[in-house]
């Protein structure tokens, strides 16, 4: 079973950055895309961006222009810088890889922005 293991979480004041970093255990096979998603207290989670096999780079309209998600083949690990942060963007982030069977999820990374 392939293992996701995020890191980089922390507390931070509005306006400041972070980077979250997320490393795979092996290659994972029938991989369509690598994606961050969050759950916000008392919510779903949802996507926070995604980057596809064909290198689309897709963003949750709340992040854009403040987030940048990456990716290393080689390397098997995925990223996301987060600018400029609000307190909205408070969550448990989960690195995920989706996949043709079922998705591979990581375990979370707190991220607590206070004003």
């Amino acid at each position: 079973q392939v293992q996701l293991v995020e890191s980089g979480g922390g507390l931070v004041q509005a306006g400041g950055s972070l980077r979250l970093s997320c490393s795979a255990s092996e290659r994972i096979t029938s991989l369509t895309s690598m994606a961050w998603y969050r759950r916000a207290p008392g919510e779903q989670r949802t996507l926070v961006a995604r980057v596809t096999n064909d290198d689309d780079h897709i963003y949750a309209d709340s992040v854009k222009g403040r987030f940048t998600i990456s990716r290393d083949k080689s390397r098997n690990t995925l990223s996301l810088q987060m600018n400029n942060l609000k307190p909205e963007d408070t969550g448990i982030y989960y690195c995920v890889a989706e996949r043709l069977l079922p998705d591979y999820w990581g375990r979370g990374t707190q991220v607590t922005v206070v004003s």
